[in-house]
């Protein structure tokens, strides 16, 4: 049975940083694309971030760009999301996804979902 799991949610300041981890247990994780995603309260599901299989092309989100970071292991089997420099409006469920395709500006139909990970920022 294929799991993501995400940790490394919390409470921050505005102006913190924190560093989510997605631990996946794909059989050939190297084989899919890793992405981000996030529910803020009362929103409609955004996309975050995503890279390609072998870690070589990111793509971020408008809101994020510059602040927020991904990266994977593939040894490890794990997508992780560096944030810096968080605002009151990053506040969201954050989601890690496995797709097997690329596309830029996020997957529209994901093979898994994590269950997610709480992040809240404060003012």
């Amino acid at each position: 049975q294929v799991q993501l799991v995400e940790s490394g949610g919390g409470l921050v300041q505005a102006g913190g940083s924190l560093r989510l981890s997605c631990a996946a247990s794909l059989r050939t994780f190297g084989g899919y694309v890793m992405s981000w995603f996030r529910l803020p309260p009362g929103k409609e599901r955004e996309f975050v971030a995503t890279i390609n299989w072998n870690g070589g092309s990111t793509s971020y989100g408008d809101s994020v760009k510059g602040r927020f970071t991904i990266s994977r292991d593939n040894a490890k089997n794990t997508v992780y999301l560096q944030m810096n420099n968080l605002k009151p409006e990053d506040t969201a469920v954050y989601f890690c996804a496995a797709t097997r395709s690329w596309y830029p500006s996020g997957p529209t139909n994901v093979d898994y979902w994590g269950q997610g990970t709480q992040v809240t920022v404060s003012t």
